[in-house]
């Protein structure tokens, strides 16, 4: 009797242990979904109510470059659209690396944007096996510009086409420096393709952002750069750098007088410019959709469209943020095929 009555005890001890850590179980559970529950609605509320403040897009080049430029002249418009001032900021460094890196540990909730090119989201992570970031830490929203660069030279350097410039090069070696917005930047993999498709060895000679490139040009401590179309423009037109031709296969329509690659004489070489918005992985979809629902609207203005083609730069909105996704992987490729030929190290 007295053992049926301590197994009896034993069972229901264990029934009563298994019923409070059931309880127990199943109140932390609760409380997990709940506190899930909440940070979602919270979430969705405040994606509804995006934008409520001003929000910040980063530039990671110095005031005067091109990205500078474009960023400057689309921030009013896109601030209209989403009712909410544009502070532009800049944080330039690395060849726009650091502002990357800021925005890619920003809080993801779209008051926090990037302005860039594909060197700092797409090439410098990939040159850089020490970069605090990676493609995969954006969002992407959308493209917003698309331009060839342009190949200027110093207007004392007598050169006064693309095949007396490569003549000079190949007698030469070494000797021709190429400035650039910084390694890993457009530029800078504009002068590698151009060693490897003109078979000449020039130097290269990084900045921290591209208006103190083309500056180098111009006082002559360079001898060219492959620079953004707003950034020389004037000093073409001015005459105070010889533009040689525009990256592009063709010519351009925005970059008047000037040949493109083929007709100047180098078949094979073509390269782009392209800005675009990011925002910092994580950010809810409504915030990103509003984002690039403002982005068309903002693109679409007459007067931007004029502005940014007097600076030599076209208008080009992505098809949707998922495209412009799609785009970055194919375009990563490109950049990452060149760095291998090109035997680019990050720091030169």
């Amino acid at each position: 009797m007295e053992k049926i009555i301590k197994k009896s005890w034993y069972r229901s001890g264990w029934h009563m242990i298994s019923l409070m850590l059931r309880y127990f179980l199943r109140m932390r559970f609760s409380g997990i979904a709940f506190s899930a529950l909440m940070m979602c609605l919270l979430s969705n509320a405040d994606a509804q109510s995006y934008p409520d403040r001003p929000i910040k897009l980063i530039v990671g080049y110095a005031p005067g470059g091109g990205t500078d430029l474009v960023a400057r002249l689309v921030g009013p418009y896109l601030g209209r659209a989403l009712g909410q001032s544009i502070v532009i900021e800049n944080k330039p460094g690395a060849g726009g690396s650091a502002a990357a890196s800021y925005v890619s540990k920003s809080k993801p909730d779209g008051y926090t944007l990037l302005i860039s090119s594909a060197s700092s989201v797409s090439i410098y992570p990939a040159l850089n096996a020490k970069a605090d970031y990676r493609q995969n830490q954006f969002a992407p929203v959308s493209q917003l510009t698309i331009a060839p660069l342009v190949l200027v030279v110093n207007k004392e350097l007598g050169v006064r086409s693309l095949a007396d410039l490569i003549k000079l090069a190949k007698a030469s070696p070494g000797k021709l420096n190429y400035s650039s917005s910084g390694i890993g930047s457009g530029p800078h993999f504009a002068g590698v393709l151009f060693n490897e498709v003109a078979n000449v060895q020039m130097t290269h000679v990084p900045f921290k952002s591209g208006s103190p490139a083309v500056i180098s040009v111009v006082g002559g401590e360079s001898q060219l750069t492959f620079a953004t179309t707003p950034t020389v423009m004037q000093l073409i037109r001015s005459g105070q750098l010889t533009g040689l031709a525009v990256t592009s296969k063709e010519p351009s329509p925005l970059v008047e007088g000037l040949p493109g690659m083929r007709a100047a004489g180098l078949l094979g070489y073509e390269i782009f410019q392209w800005n675009a918005i990011f925002a910092p992985a994580g950010t809810p979809p409504e915030v990103v959709s509003k984002l690039y629902a403002a982005i068309k609207v903002a693109m679409s203005d007459p007067a931007v469209k004029r502005s940014l083609e007097s600076e030599g730069t076209e208008v080009f909105v992505s098809s949707s943020p998922e495209a412009f996704g799609n785009f970055l992987k194919t375009d990563s490729k490109f950049w990452e095929k060149l760095i291998v030929s090109g035997g680019i190290k990050a720091f030169e």
